[in-house]
């Protein structure tokens, strides 16, 4: 059986859909955070069959809902202190996600400036759908489930 320690301070996030803790890792930019990090991957799960789950100690302030919640809503939060499960955050999808996803459009303006935040309008809320801002090339979100 893997045991890994609980945590003081931090939040875990649970029900990620299985293979998918690398990229919130990434996306996320845990990374850059200077903070103890575990990622448990193919974790059974009774609801899901097999899920990922991630576990940062570091101040909830350091994480990006918005971010999270475009990569799959469906995402548990438990913000944890001292020792114990303080808060659950719900995520939802974010009306406009920046520098997130990159524009595939040749011809959109943030292909030539480069400097330009790449920036996503929720247009479809249903169907997880995002447009450009400058040119409405649609983004539909492959972890969709």
């Amino acid at each position: 059986m893997l045991n890994i320690s609980g945590i003081h301070e931090g939040f875990v996030l649970d029900h990620i859909k299985a293979g998918m803790s690398l990229q919130i890792y990434h996306d996320l930019k845990l990374d850059e955070l200077d903070c103890t990090v575990a990622i448990i991957k193919n974790a059974r799960s009774n609801k899901m069959g097999k899920k990922d789950i991630v576990k940062v100690e570091c101040p909830v302030e350091a994480l990006d809902l918005d971010i999270l919640g475009f990569i799959d809503h469906n995402i548990t939060v438990n913000v944890i202190k001292d020792d114990k499960i303080f808060e659950k955050k719900e995520l939802h999808l974010p009306k406009q996600v920046k520098n997130v996803i990159t524009c595939k459009n040749p011809r959109c303006i943030t292909s030539i400036e480069q400097e330009l935040d790449q920036i996503f309008v929720l247009t479809d809320e249903e169907k997880e759908i995002y447009r450009c801002k400058y040119c409405e090339e649609k983004y539909r979100n492959p972890n969709k489930r």
